[in-house]
């Protein structure tokens, strides 16, 4: 049996990968990611503290010990600067994929194996299963709908080798009976929203605490002026509503294209597939990531460019300068530089990186 080091967020599905771990004959401890506090004051609900009282609670009524782990200043080098960053330069970071790589299976596993555990295990929907050559790898969770994987795409063997997901087996109804059956204190809990241990926060709230607004002209596609922005960084391509370009008629409506960083100015167009810069077919893909060994040569695989869309099959072709070249079968709508593009074959998730180039 292995020494455990559970993330226990306060919410159910790491209250229940712990009681799991528990019940498999593990030696198991909780302990509390503290990464934000919301010092700064930001508009928005930030739990922090319920979260850390209602994880407190779950590792009392499992007998097991638990910690409070202070990685703050980690948080804010690692996401906080690395998304202010992005959305300044006109690219769309998600924090929640990083915030796997770099805090939950980064800093949280080094402070894990440093304390004497083999492993760290969270609350994931995701499977992992051992190859034959003893490598690690990621398939998707059994529920899918509730299938997180996509979040793990950035991590690497090594993380990957020591990491367990325990609720990844199951569906997620499956999980709250076994929070019922055990009494978890959680066991009702709502699941989380918001931005990766930030909290129910809008984005634009958060962004325009750091960022200064930058207003522009709204254009559309021939050029027409449409209306005003208060900053590029606020608006995300394909966004339909919140940008205040009314439609001109019932049934027409505009999204944001793109953007046009050396003027400032966004661009609205239709919502359809003739409208420049909305739907894109060939991608450049960097900062690549792979689970189990590169590929060499073209291969089909499958995307899946944001948590909630469907994997689509594709062409990967590997370039000369470490970048890949991503083609889909079919146009994708509103893929946006700074995303991640998650490969798969079939159910196993092979990688991922950071689209580059979208067009």
């Amino acid at each position: 049996m292995a020494r455990i080091l559970v993330g226990l967020s306060g919410g159910v599905d790491s209250a229940v990968a712990a009681a799991l771990l528990l019940e498999q004959g593990h030696e198991v401890v909780g302990g509390y990611m503290k990464n934000w506090i919301n010092e700064e004051g930001i508009p928005g609900d930030c739990p922090w503290e319920q979260d850390i009282e209602d994880a407190h609670a779950v590792a009392k009524h499992l007998g097991i010990e638990f910690r409070v782990i202070d990685l703050i200043d980690s948080y804010r080098q690692r996401i906080v600067d690395h998304l202010i960053e992005g959305y300044r330069n006109g690219f769309t970071p998600n924090p929640d994929v990083w915030c796997n790589r770099e805090m939950k299976f980064g800093v949280f596993l080094d402070y894990a194996l440093a304390q004497g555990f083999s492993f760290v295990g969270t609350g994931h929907y995701a499977r992992r299963r051992t190859l034959s050559d003893g490598s690690a790898a990621i398939l998707r969770g059994a529920d899918p709908n509730k299938d997180q994987s996509y979040f793990l795409a950035m991590m690497t063997q090594r993380q990957t080798a020591h990491a367990m997901f325990p609720v990844g087996e199951m569906l997620k109804p499956e999980a709250r009976a076994i929070a019922s059956r055990l009494a978890l204190p959680v066991a009702q809990k709502k699941d989380s929203q918001g931005i990766c241990f930030i909290g129910a926060v809008k984005m634009s709230d958060f962004l325009r605490h750091y960022v200064p607004d930058q207003p522009g002209e709204i254009v559309d596609t021939d050029g027409k002026l449409r209306g005003h922005h208060q900053g590029l960084h606020l608006y995300t391509l394909g966004q339909r509503k919140g940008h205040g370009v009314a439609s001109p008629r019932e049934g027409m409506a505009y999204v944001v294209v793109g953007k046009d960083l050396e003027h400032n100015r966004l661009i609205v167009g239709w919502d359809n597939q003739d409208s420049p810069g909305l739907y894109a077919r060939r991608c450049v893909v960097g900062t690549l990531n792979w689970i189990n060994g590169s590929p060499k040569e073209q291969t089909i695989m499958e995307s899946q460019p944001r948590y909630r869309a469907k994997a689509e099959p594709c062409v990967v072709t590997p370039n000369e300068n470490g970048t890949c070249e991503v083609i889909f079968r079919s146009p994708q709508r509103a893929i946006s530089p700074g995303q991640i593009c998650a490969l798969y074959d079939g159910g196993r998730l092979l990688g991922g990186g950071v689209f580059e180039v979208v067009e």
